[in-house]
């Protein structure tokens, strides 16, 4: 039934869209083409081709056999080169081509051959022809181009590991589309984490995936947090799983919405709840009171909020449809009673709105004054040299007005 399913996750190929446009990928992928740049795979081919075995019809008949099988089961006609390489690390990789007529590159380390059997490694080189299939690569080698010895601003960081995450899952099923068969699959998420062989350690099916779902409700009640470029384990167990199981998509997207929630927690205690409530409604109430919200307050609003938020603009958007006055209010008495301490880093948060488009309006002072006494309890003096400090810190005139 999964192999009639569809298998993208419609989140992922979204975000992808968002990020590859915000990034005007379209543009600078002509940028590179034009500068002849030498590509990462080359580097790749070269190290591979020099210190791996090359898998060939001849050399490696029976592996051979099996990677043909995989891609003629995945419909996957492109040309790819495979490669085994002697590392102790359980793990696999695949380098899309960067011209139409060179070989994909996908390499398997030899401790992983070593530890799967032949349907586990279907699983996983279905899984690598998945990331080709999705052209996963294409987004990858933008963000590394762009930011290049560069960290990666929050408003996007957020984005780009959460499609990484999603991009997995979604190999993941056409490794599970290569063998069909869901103990495999579990078996050789299993020896990947693990080491260690399934079926060795007497582990019942069954109870292994009852064991699963308990841990992916420490996940799901807001405690842990799922913040490294793959999913962690549990997911992709329940994921696959889920896949092996539905009758439709509308059923399998519905049956994923748990999951993929447990993916869009960037942090989760009551404090990071209340200072995503703070700076959404602070930024709404600081940034419109001179009636007109600029762009560069936006800016700001956007770049604090996505410490804590992936989808910050629909944080706040949501957020705009309540009382913003009062959730504002009760969320810097949280703030308070759980850290006391934040109280400057809220006024000065304030005080950066004010100035991120460079003028200050009466309204904005007014504003900036009264919450500063009477609901984070400073003197007007101390609110003053707070906002004296900020201007001599960051305020640079512009040249409206001058001839």
């Amino acid at each position: 039934m999964a192999n009639k399913l569809n298998t993208s996750i419609q989140l992922e190929k979204d975000l992808f869209d968002q990020i590859y446009k915000s990034m005007q990928g379209d543009v600078i992928q002509e940028v590179i083409k034009a500068t002849r740049i030498p590509s990462k795979q080359n580097y790749w081919k070269d190290s591979l081709e020099g210190h791996s075995i090359k898998v060939d019809e001849k050399l490696l008949k029976r592996f051979h056999d099996l990677i043909e099988e995989v891609k003629a089961k995945l419909g996957f006609k492109e040309k790819v080169d495979f490669y085994i390489t002697g590392n102790s690390e359980v793990n696999a990789f695949a380098i899309m081509a960067q011209e139409e007529n060179e070989a994909h590159i996908i390499n398997v380390n030899s401790a992983l051959i070593q530890l799967m059997s032949d349907d586990e490694l279907k699983f996983v080189i279905g899984h690598e022809l998945g990331h080709l299939i999705s052209q996963d690569a294409k987004l990858l080698n933008l963000v590394q181009f762009v930011f290049e010895g560069e960290s990666i601003p929050v408003l996007l960081m957020h984005k780009i590991r959460l499609w990484n995450q999603l991009a997995e899952l979604v190999a993941d099923r056409y490794g599970y589309m290569a063998v069909e068969n869901l103990n495999v699959c579990i078996s050789a998420f299993f020896k990947m984490s693990s080491g260690l062989d399934f079926a060795k350690m007497g582990i019942d099916f069954n109870s292994f995936i009852e064991e699963n779902k308990k841990r992916l409700a420490y996940f799901q009640e807001e405690e842990g947090l799922s913040c490294d470029s793959h999913p962690i384990n549990p997911i992709r167990v329940e994921a696959i799983h889920l896949f092996s199981k539905a009758k439709s998509d509308k059923e399998l997207t519905k049956q994923m919405e748990g999951l993929i929630n447990i993916l869009l927690k960037v942090r989760s205690s009551e404090l990071d709840r209340n200072l995503s409530v703070f700076i959404a409604t602070a930024g709404l109430i600081v940034a419109s009171c001179d009636g007109d919200i600029d762009k560069a307050e936006t800016n700001e609003i956007l770049n604090n909020l996505s410490s804590l938020q992936i989808f910050p603009i629909d944080y706040i958007e949501e957020l705009s449809k309540q009382d913003v006055p009062k959730l504002f209010e009760e969320s810097i008495s949280k703030i308070l009673e759980i850290n006391p301490t934040l109280r400057d880093t809220m006024l000065l948060y304030i005080i950066s709105i004010i100035m991120a488009d460079n003028r200050f309006e009466k309204e904005e002072i007014e504003l900036l004054y009264n919450i500063g006494e009477n609901l984070l309890g400073y003197s007007k003096k101390e609110i003053a040299h707070y906002f004296a400090a900020t201007i001599q810190e960051g305020f640079r005139p512009g040249y409206d007005g001058l001839r």
